[in-house]
Protein backbone atom coordinates (compact mmCIF):
# COMPACT_ATOMS: atom_id res chain seq x y z
CA UNK A 1 0.00 0.00 0.00
CA UNK A 2 1.41 3.59 -0.74
CA UNK A 3 2.28 6.23 1.36
CA UNK A 4 -1.00 8.32 -0.13
CA UNK A 5 -3.61 5.72 0.58
CA UNK A 6 -2.40 4.78 3.88
CA UNK A 7 -2.40 8.64 4.55
CA UNK A 8 -5.70 8.95 3.01
CA UNK A 9 -7.31 5.92 5.05
CA UNK A 10 -5.58 6.77 8.67
CA UNK A 11 -7.26 10.64 7.66
CA UNK A 12 -10.81 9.31 7.30
CA UNK A 13 -10.23 7.28 9.64
CA UNK A 14 -9.40 10.14 12.12
CA UNK A 15 -12.26 11.97 11.16
CA UNK A 16 -14.93 9.14 11.52
CA UNK A 17 -13.46 8.31 14.53
CA UNK A 18 -13.66 12.07 16.46
CA UNK A 19 -16.75 12.34 14.57
CA UNK A 20 -18.16 9.32 16.08
CA UNK A 21 -17.38 10.22 19.60
CA UNK A 22 -18.69 13.53 19.35
CA UNK A 23 -22.38 11.54 18.30
CA UNK A 24 -22.23 9.41 20.86
CA UNK A 25 -21.82 12.46 23.77
CA UNK A 26 -24.37 14.09 21.31
CA UNK A 27 -26.70 11.08 22.79
CA UNK A 28 -27.24 9.63 19.37
CA UNK A 29 -27.18 5.74 19.88
CA UNK A 30 -24.23 3.44 19.04
CA UNK A 31 -26.17 1.18 16.73
CA UNK A 32 -30.19 0.40 15.95
CA UNK A 33 -32.02 0.39 19.40
CA UNK A 34 -33.44 -2.50 17.40
CA UNK A 35 -30.19 -4.47 18.92
CA UNK A 36 -28.65 -5.46 16.06
CA UNK A 37 -26.75 -4.22 13.16
CA UNK A 38 -27.50 -4.69 9.20
CA UNK A 39 -25.84 -4.36 6.08
CA UNK A 40 -28.79 -2.88 4.45
CA UNK A 41 -31.93 -1.57 5.78
CA UNK A 42 -34.23 -0.78 3.10
CA UNK A 43 -37.87 0.27 4.65
CA UNK A 44 -37.93 3.98 4.32
CA UNK A 45 -40.97 5.39 6.62
CA UNK A 46 -39.81 2.74 9.85
CA UNK A 47 -37.89 3.39 12.87
CA UNK A 48 -34.79 1.25 11.95
CA UNK A 49 -33.97 3.69 8.80
CA UNK A 50 -30.48 5.50 9.48
CA UNK A 51 -29.58 3.37 11.98
CA UNK A 52 -27.49 0.40 10.24
CA UNK A 53 -24.31 0.66 7.49
CA UNK A 54 -26.32 1.41 4.51
CA UNK A 55 -29.60 2.49 3.10
CA UNK A 56 -31.57 4.34 0.87
CA UNK A 57 -29.70 7.41 1.71
CA UNK A 58 -26.32 6.27 1.12
CA UNK A 59 -26.13 6.84 -2.34
CA UNK A 60 -26.58 11.15 -1.55
CA UNK A 61 -23.36 10.59 0.46
CA UNK A 62 -21.74 9.22 -2.12
CA UNK A 63 -22.87 12.01 -4.05
CA UNK A 64 -21.43 14.25 -1.69
CA UNK A 65 -17.69 12.96 -1.91
CA UNK A 66 -18.00 13.53 -5.81
CA UNK A 67 -19.18 16.98 -5.28
CA UNK A 68 -16.97 17.69 -2.63
CA UNK A 69 -13.86 16.34 -4.89
CA UNK A 70 -15.29 18.70 -8.48
CA UNK A 71 -15.76 21.66 -5.90
CA UNK A 72 -12.29 20.98 -3.99
CA UNK A 73 -10.58 20.06 -7.00
CA UNK A 74 -11.80 23.33 -8.99
CA UNK A 75 -10.90 25.50 -6.38
CA UNK A 76 -7.68 24.54 -5.30
CA UNK A 77 -6.06 22.94 -8.07
CA UNK A 78 -2.72 22.37 -7.22
CA UNK A 79 -3.66 21.04 -3.46
CA UNK A 80 -3.03 17.80 -2.32
CA UNK A 81 -5.16 15.29 -2.71
CA UNK A 82 -5.03 14.32 1.21
CA UNK A 83 -6.06 18.10 1.28
CA UNK A 84 -9.32 18.00 -0.77
CA UNK A 85 -10.13 14.86 0.96
CA UNK A 86 -9.69 16.37 4.93
CA UNK A 87 -11.73 19.49 3.79
CA UNK A 88 -14.60 17.36 2.08
CA UNK A 89 -14.39 15.29 5.43
CA UNK A 90 -14.67 18.70 7.77
CA UNK A 91 -18.11 19.12 5.56
CA UNK A 92 -19.43 15.85 5.94
CA UNK A 93 -18.34 15.40 9.40
CA UNK A 94 -20.00 18.66 10.15
CA UNK A 95 -23.21 17.43 8.00
CA UNK A 96 -23.36 14.42 10.28
CA UNK A 97 -22.98 16.80 13.50
CA UNK A 98 -25.75 19.46 12.66
CA UNK A 99 -27.73 16.75 10.72
CA UNK A 100 -28.19 14.80 14.67
CA UNK A 101 -29.02 18.42 16.81
CA UNK A 102 -32.32 18.92 17.46
CA UNK A 103 -32.73 21.92 14.85
CA UNK A 104 -32.69 19.37 12.02
CA UNK A 105 -34.39 16.49 13.10
CA UNK A 106 -37.10 18.86 14.06
CA UNK A 107 -36.73 20.51 10.60
CA UNK A 108 -37.35 17.05 9.12
CA UNK A 109 -40.37 16.10 10.88
CA UNK A 110 -41.85 19.58 9.98
CA UNK A 111 -40.49 19.87 6.31
CA UNK A 112 -40.51 16.29 5.42
CA UNK A 113 -42.28 12.73 5.49
CA UNK A 114 -40.05 11.64 8.18
CA UNK A 115 -42.14 12.37 11.21
CA UNK A 116 -40.33 9.37 13.08
CA UNK A 117 -36.83 10.35 12.26
CA UNK A 118 -34.61 11.03 15.86
CA UNK A 119 -31.87 10.95 13.94
CA UNK A 120 -28.73 8.48 12.94
CA UNK A 121 -27.14 6.15 14.82
CA UNK A 122 -23.23 6.28 15.44
CA UNK A 123 -22.86 3.36 13.10
CA UNK A 124 -24.69 4.92 10.83
CA UNK A 125 -23.41 8.04 10.13
CA UNK A 126 -19.63 6.71 10.50
CA UNK A 127 -21.42 4.49 7.17
CA UNK A 128 -22.02 7.53 5.49
CA UNK A 129 -19.14 9.39 6.18
CA UNK A 130 -16.88 6.45 4.67
CA UNK A 131 -19.50 6.13 1.73
CA UNK A 132 -18.49 10.12 0.83
CA UNK A 133 -14.80 8.62 0.67
CA UNK A 134 -15.91 6.19 -1.18
CA UNK A 135 -17.44 8.84 -3.84
CA UNK A 136 -14.73 11.29 -3.69
CA UNK A 137 -12.11 8.62 -4.72
CA UNK A 138 -14.80 7.39 -7.24
CA UNK A 139 -14.66 11.02 -8.54
CA UNK A 140 -10.67 11.18 -8.27
CA UNK A 141 -10.31 8.09 -10.28
CA UNK A 142 -12.88 8.42 -12.93
CA UNK A 143 -13.69 10.71 -15.65
CA UNK A 144 -15.98 13.21 -15.07
CA UNK A 145 -18.53 11.83 -17.97
CA UNK A 146 -18.82 8.80 -15.32
CA UNK A 147 -19.17 11.06 -11.59
CA UNK A 148 -22.62 12.80 -13.91
CA UNK A 149 -23.53 9.95 -14.46
CA UNK A 150 -23.44 8.46 -10.97
CA UNK A 151 -25.18 11.44 -9.28
CA UNK A 152 -27.94 10.96 -12.39
CA UNK A 153 -28.83 7.08 -11.81
CA UNK A 154 -28.11 7.65 -7.96
CA UNK A 155 -30.78 10.38 -7.95
CA UNK A 156 -33.16 8.80 -10.53
CA UNK A 157 -32.89 5.45 -8.65
CA UNK A 158 -33.54 6.98 -5.79
CA UNK A 159 -36.09 9.30 -6.84
CA UNK A 160 -38.37 7.05 -8.30
CA UNK A 161 -38.45 3.97 -5.71
CA UNK A 162 -38.29 5.97 -2.61
CA UNK A 163 -39.60 9.61 -3.78
CA UNK A 164 -36.38 10.93 -2.40
CA UNK A 165 -32.50 11.79 -2.67
CA UNK A 166 -30.15 14.62 -2.52
CA UNK A 167 -32.47 17.01 -4.27
CA UNK A 168 -35.39 17.04 -3.08
CA UNK A 169 -33.64 16.42 0.82
CA UNK A 170 -32.15 19.77 0.16
CA UNK A 171 -35.15 21.04 -1.36
CA UNK A 172 -37.49 19.94 1.67
CA UNK A 173 -34.72 20.93 4.02
CA UNK A 174 -34.27 24.75 2.52
CA UNK A 175 -38.00 25.54 1.10
CA UNK A 176 -40.07 23.22 1.95
CA UNK A 177 -42.80 23.26 -0.67
CA UNK A 178 -46.25 21.17 0.21
CA UNK A 179 -46.78 19.58 -3.33
CA UNK A 180 -43.44 18.09 -2.94
CA UNK A 181 -44.40 16.80 0.59
CA UNK A 182 -47.80 15.33 -0.33
CA UNK A 183 -45.98 13.69 -3.43
CA UNK A 184 -43.26 12.10 -1.38
CA UNK A 185 -46.01 10.82 0.97
CA UNK A 186 -47.70 8.86 -2.32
Amino acid sequence: MNRTVLNSLLLAAGFIGATAIILYTMGQPLICKCGYVKLWHGVVISSENSQHLSDWYTPSHIIHGILFFGFFTLILRKASLNLRLALSLVLECAWEILENTDMIINRYRESTISLDYFGDSVINSSADILAMVVGFFLAARLPVWASVAIIIVFEATTTWLIRDGLALNILMLVWPLEAVKAWQGG
